[in-house]
C-alpha cells in the first residue's frame, strides 16, 4: 500500500463512514500522513476487525502530520441527501486540519472541494493508498463511539452491534418499535421499503 497518491504536494487522504446506514450521522475524516508510516494491520477499515481498528485509531491520531473528524446530522443529511452530507463532512474535515494539505486524495467518485484544493476521486482508494486507510479508520471508530453512546438512549434498535446499519434485528425493531428522533426520514424506513434490504 503506498502512503499517498502523489508525492509532489502535501496530500490528506480522506473517507467517510455511515452512508448506508438508517440512523445517525455521517462522519468523514481527513489524514496526512509522514512519508514512513506504515502499519502491518492498516488497510479499508471495511476489511479489518473492530479491536484492529480500535487499535489502530490512536497511533494514527498520534502519527499523523495532522487528522481530523467531522459529522453531519441526520437531520442535515434528510435535508440534502447523503451524498451531499459526505462531501460536506469531508470538507469539514479538511478545513480543520491544522496542517493545510495541498492536494485530496478522495476515497470514491464524486467530490467537490470548497477550499480551492486540488483533488483526485479514487474508487477503492482505502485499500490503495494509506492516507485514506487512515482517514477510513479514524471515520469509522468515531461514528462507531458517536453510535455507541446514543444507543443507551434507545437499546431497541441494537445499535450497539448494528452501528445504524440495516440489518434484520434493526429492521424488525423499526417496524415494531417505530423511528426513533436519530432515524433519518428520506431513507427507506417505512415496512415495505424495510423488507426491500
Amino acid at each position: 500500500m503506498e502512503v499517498s497518491f502523489q508525492r509532489e504536494l502535501l496530500e490528506a487522504g480522506c473517507d467517510e463512514a455511515g452512508r448506508g446506514c438508517l440512523a445517525g450521522p455521517v462522519f468523514a475524516a481527513a489524514v496526512i500522513l509522514s512519508e514512513g508510516f506504515a502499519h502491518p494491520l492498516l488497510n479499508d477499515s471495511k476489511q479489518m476487525s473492530e479491536p484492529h481498528r480500535n487499535l489502530l485509531r490512536p497511533i494514527i491520531e498520534r502519527q499523523a502530520v495532522a487528522w481530523a473528524v467531522a459529522m453531519v446530522s441526520h437531520q442535515r443529511i434528510d435535508r440534502i441527501n447523503i451524498l451531499n452530507a459526505s462531501i460536506e463532512a469531508m470538507n469539514i474535515a479538511v478545513g480543520n486540519l491544522k496542517v493545510r494539505p495541498g492536494f485530496l486524495a478522495i476515497d470514491g467518485n464524486r467530490f467537490r472541494s470548497v477550499h480551492g484544493i486540488d483533488f483526485r476521486c479514487i474508487v477503492k482508494g482505502d485499500s490503495m493508498y494509506a492516507n485514506i486507510a487512515a482517514a477510513s479508520v479514524l471515520a469509522k471508530t468515531h461514528r462507531d463511539e458517536y453510535m455507541q453512546n446514543i444507543a443507551e438512549e434507545f437499546p431497541v434498535y441494537c445499535w450497539k452491534s448494528n452501528k445504524g446499519y440495516p440489518t434484520e434485528m434493526h429492521r424488525r425493531a423499526i417496524q415494531t418499535h417505530g423511528l426513533s428522533p436519530y432515524h433519518r426520514r428520506t431513507f427507506g424506513t417505512s415496512a415495505d421499503q424495510l423488507s426491500l434490504f
